[in-house]
């Protein structure tokens, strides 16, 4: 039976390259987007792929869509054999610009969204002992950085939510879950932050205003450094290849310039599994006998 794949925010960027790629490799790819009147650029990729995948309404902030998408595929497929949490924002901001509902905008987004969408498909996973669930996070989601605190933070909590569901239910119910984290994407992400960025006062004037210019142009420099930044395919074809992997990492990242930059927080553990074995052993007393 062909496996089918669930996608959030397939309209755009690396939305688009995943569900066009998970196609290529065989997947029934359900691409999701909160307004399916924004399908034109999927549909283009895809048909210039000469794949197809199903459109499906999905807002990762309204459960009742979640459901009614989830609902459709297990009416029609019985399962769901992969979950790519793909949907989230960019935010850069400071603490003390933030405006409180942008904040929860960001957090309701990239994190309640992963954890809705999670909880939708995991009875179904976990009746079937079989599934496995991404997250496309961010290096932000290792590494702090300036201006970036809220939007690292959302990332971060999608982290630690993915280790936490790796450390029981991933052993108990044969279940993989793996962190994606890409650098910087040549996409409409990072545009539209910079959008949101300008539409809600851009660069104030107080004591931030020299750090931001300062982080500004060392973000102008850098796009135009080789290897910083990735296209949309480039990062697709690393969640593709661990979706297709037996013994997949809890977290990867996707670039050279990405493994060096959080090269001091992954060292030891590059791939996440070290830890997830430790956190077993010390907390549930060692691997499941049925999960070995």
């Amino acid at each position: 039976m062909q496996r089918t794949l669930l996608l959030t925010g397939a309209s755009t960027g690396l939305g688009v390259g995943i569900a066009v790629q998970a196609a290529r490799a065989g997947y029934k790819v359900y691409a999701t987007m909160r307004d399916i009147k924004r399908r034109e650029t999927l549909d283009a990729a895809l048909k210039q792929a000469e794949v197809t995948a199903q459109v499906l309404t999905l807002d990762v902030c309204d459960n009742e869509t979640i459901e009614a998408a989830v609902a459709e595929i297990i009416d029609t497929d019985g399962q769901i054999d992969v979950l790519v949490n793909n949907a989230g924002v960019g935010f850069a901001r400071t603490t003390e610009q933030a405006l409180q509902s942008d904040i929860d905008w960001v957090m309701d987004v990239n994190f309640n969204g992963v954890v809705r969408c999670t909880k939708a498909v995991l009875p179904h996973m976990r009746a079937r002992r079989s599934g496995r669930i991404v997250a496309i996070t961010s290096v932000g989601g290792l590494v702090g950085q300036p201006f970036n605190e809220i939007y690292c933070a959302s990332k971060f909590a999608v982290e630690g939510y993915m280790e936490g569901l790796a450390s029981y239910v991933g052993p108990s119910f044969g279940l993989d879950f793996t962190v994606v984290e890409p650098a910087g994407i040549v996409s409409e992400f990072a545009n539209r932050a910079l959008e949101h960025f300008a539409a809600t006062g851009g660069m104030l004037e107080d004591e931030y205003l020299p750090i931001i210019e300062k982080y500004l142009a060392g973000f102008r420099g850098r796009s135009g450094s080789e290897g910083v930044y990735q296209t949309a395919e480039e990062v697709a074809d690393v969640v593709i290849k661990c979706l297709i992997m037996e013994n997949p990492p809890i977290r990867i990242r996707t670039s050279d310039w990405g493994e060096q930059f959080c090269d001091l927080k992954t060292r030891a553990d590059p791939d996440g599994k070290r830890q997830q074995k430790a956190v077993v052993d010390a907390l549930l007393g060692g691997w499941p006998e049925r999960a070995r």
